[in-house]
């Protein structure tokens, strides 16, 4: 149990610098569109605006399949699933705290799944507090 309580906490350490880089990157690029925006009077439902706010979503599903590859390559590592595969499906049912059956994963690992869980679940809500704050700055001129 230690070891997977060591494995999942380095884990952790991992994903949340991870995604704190990545939503620190995406703050700076949404200032400099604020600005573009005020600066060119553009409307908040305009195209640029949409696209933007398109692009945003598809950064940070980018954000976080990078921290479910990086789950699943750790599953695979360890040998405690079967495949790449497996491990990625396992992973991201995991992190995104859909449930998963234990069939999957070695039982020995069980717990770094759960940890997972947790884990992804407070990411997820952290990416959308940030594109909740995100969409209100770009509603706002």
């Amino acid at each position: 149990m230690i070891i997977q309580l060591l494995i999942s906490t380095i884990m952790v350490i991992v994903t949340v610098i991870i995604h704190g880089v990545g939503l620190a990157i995406l703050g700076r690029m949404l200032g400099g569109e604020v600005q573009v925006e005020r600066a060119h009077h553009i409307q908040s439902f305009s195209l640029r605006t949409m696209g933007f706010t398109l692009g945003l979503v598809l950064a940070l599903f980018i954000l976080h399949g990078l921290e479910i590859w990086l789950y699943a390559f750790l599953y695979e590592g360890i040998g405690a699933v079967s495949s790449l595969e497996t491990a990625v499906y396992f992973s991201t049912i995991s992190y995104a705290g859909i449930g998963f059956d234990d069939r999957y994963i070695d039982p020995e690992w069980r717990l770094v799944a759960a940890i997972e869980g947790i884990n992804g679940l407070l990411l997820l809500g952290w990416s959308t507090a940030f594109f909740v704050t995100i969409v209100n700055r770009l509603g706002r001129r």
